[in-house]
């Protein structure tokens, strides 16, 4: 794989991971459209690292927030304890658990599934029906979403449901970033609450996938990594997904999921019809 080509790919990862259509599906499908070979372990998992960079610098803040709400809750009743008035003594303890609870369900899901999950990014078709998957995913909650809740009050049972909604979208075509982002919609949450909730949600996930795909690949016994490549794609990853991000919280305060489930639809359609004529 070439510079070139690497950037590409960087350039898809950055902008799919965070826009709700799906970077698992772009990522095995551009380069079999291309004719690519495949990139290898390594440089999808700097594509991930590179995205993560990504979400950590445009949260920053949030997230020395939420490790300090960590330790407070710690050494407090509980992360949703109140004040003597009813209020939640500390929203950031409570943000803090909600991340932790709802990464819980992916994690278990993916020491449980993981040879099966990973068997489906070998098949074209498999990917097609669950881009169709994420296309009703976002219709449904576009129309049945009830958005009238802020982040600071969210609950233990939505962190555990849209957590459960993150876990599903370890399966390729299905968006990690559009299940979450539906998840909190349904579960009540503002469209702008329920789109942070889902970035902060993804960090550790992404952290998670990165950190095993590592040890993965200091297991197998490769070749030296073509750095002259593996560098740019992370680089293009990480500058495409912070723009992607801010992009997304801007097209949500007045835009709808509509667009995004209409081209997850489309290009379902498109997959499943190709894979199997060919």
């Amino acid at each position: 794989m070439n510079a070139i080509q690497a950037i590409i790919l960087g350039i898809v990862q950055g902008a799919t991971e965070f826009i709700p259509i799906s970077s698992s599906a772009h990522l095995v499908l551009v380069p079999w459209a291309l004719g690519w070979n495949s990139p290898g372990l390594l440089f999808d998992t700097m594509l991930h690292w590179g995205t993560l960079t990504a979400v950590l610098v445009y949260f920053w803040r949030d997230w020395v927030a939420i490790i300090k709400g960590f330790f407070v809750s710690l050494v407090r009743r509980g992360p949703w304890s109140t004040d003597p008035n009813g209020r939640l003594a500390d929203s950031s303890s409570q943000l803090a658990w909600a991340v932790i609870l709802g990464t819980l369900p992916a994690v278990v899901l993916g020491f449980l599934f993981n040879d099966f999950i990973e068997s489906l990014f070998t098949s074209i078709l498999a990917v097609g029906v669950f881009l169709l998957v994420t296309a009703a995913i976002l219709f449904a909650a576009e129309r049945m979403g009830r958005p009238q809740r802020p982040l600071e009050k969210i609950t233990f049972t939505d962190a555990l449901l849209i957590g459960l909604a993150q876990a599903a979208a370890m399966a390729p075509g299905i968006s990690r970033s559009g299940a979450t982002l539906a998840g909190g919609l349904a579960r009540g949450l503002t469209r702008d609450s329920a789109a942070r909730f889902s970035f902060l949600l993804g960090t550790p996930t992404i952290l998670g996938a990165g950190l095993l795909q590592l040890v993965d690949v200091l297991k197998a016994e490769t070749a030296a990594p073509a750095w002259s490549s593996v560098v740019p794609g992370a680089i293009a990853a990480a500058i495409v997904g912070y723009l992607c991000i801010h992009f997304l919280l801007s097209y949500l305060r007045r835009g709808k999921l509509y667009v995004f489930a209409a081209y997850c639809a489309v290009l379902g359609l498109v997959v499943i019809l190709v894979s199997l004529i060919g």
